[in-house]
């Protein structure tokens, strides 16, 4: 059986009877040939027949972690207990008593067959799951771009607003009488800059028209997405800060970008589960 959940790389457990242990290293290789990366479980257990004798455990392999756990405790001073529970979890323990057997030699090849197969199911069914993410991500930066054109046409009409706020501060500069030329000029061009917002707009029109690109060329796109989200966010902050204090328009926007922000954090939620 193999179970897997999102993880940045490629971690394998095994949860082997004695029996597999022998098959460990290869079944490691094979895994690493067909899966990108999550934490994946793998569990592999004989099935005892109809006939065997039910609830029994290796009374010799579960003595032995007793004894150690009886040591431990006098080396360190403690007070322990064991859990039982733990215990008979400990691959091996449970074996219904009895001794672990070899495997015929031609077992090998029929179970790496069968964790190839399970592997490709699980491929599979991670595909399915990313086709269904990508669509999701896709209607989020739908709303992204619609809600930045909103912005953009705010924008025009918030234009005579961003033009006064940056008429105020010259003046205001102009009043210092002290001001070198060279430093209005610095001013001046510092203020521009941050009385508008266009710039901010395109690059983030730039950044959804990638991350929609990225969503139909497909592969391992999710460090590409996490740098694309993060540039995104940047803009998003940079014309919520920009868009204060200029009226009513820049309440509208605002709000928007608000929502720009949330649709964003719901992309990247998604897109951890994307390889």
């Amino acid at each position: 059986m193999l179970r897997s959940v999102n993880h940045r790389g490629l971690d394998l457990h095994f949860y082997l009877g004695g029996e597999f242990a022998v098959f460990e290293n290869d079944l490691r290789t094979l895994l690493k040939e067909k899966l990108g990366r999550g934490h994946v479980e793998i569990r592999l257990a004989l099935t005892a027949p109809p006939d065997a004798e039910r609830g029994g455990y290796n009374r010799a392999l579960l003595a032995r972690h007793l004894l150690a756990f009886r040591d431990a405790n006098i080396e360190f001073g403690l007070d322990s207990t064991p859990d039982l529970n733990r215990l008979l979890t400990i691959p091996g323990v449970l074996e219904n008593g009895r001794e672990v057997r070899n495997l015929h030699e031609s077992f090998g090849g029929e179970l790496m067959a069968a964790m190839s197969e399970c592997a490709a199911e699980l491929n599979a069914f991670r595909e399915r799951e990313g086709q269904a993410l990508v669509g999701a991500i896709g209607e989020e930066l739908a709303s992204v771009i619609a809600h930045s054109a909103t912005i953009v046409a705010l924008r025009s009409q918030a234009l005579p607003r961003f033009a006064a706020r940056l008429r105020e501060r010259l003046q205001a500069l102009l009043s210092d009488l002290n001001l070198p030329e060279n430093r209005l000029l610095e001013e001046a061009a510092i203020l521009a800059d941050r009385s508008d917002v266009q710039e901010e707009l395109t690059r983030l029109e730039v950044h959804s028209r990638e991350l929609g690109r990225l969503l139909e060329e497909g592969g391992e796109i999710g460090k590409r997405l996490d740098f694309l989200l993060q540039e995104m966010n940047r803009e998003t902050n940079t014309v919520l800060s920009k868009s204060s204090g200029i009226g009513e328009d820049g309440l509208q926007i605002t709000g928007l970008g608000l929502a720009v922000k949330a649709n964003i954090e719901r992309i990247r939620e998604q897109a951890l589960n994307l390889e």
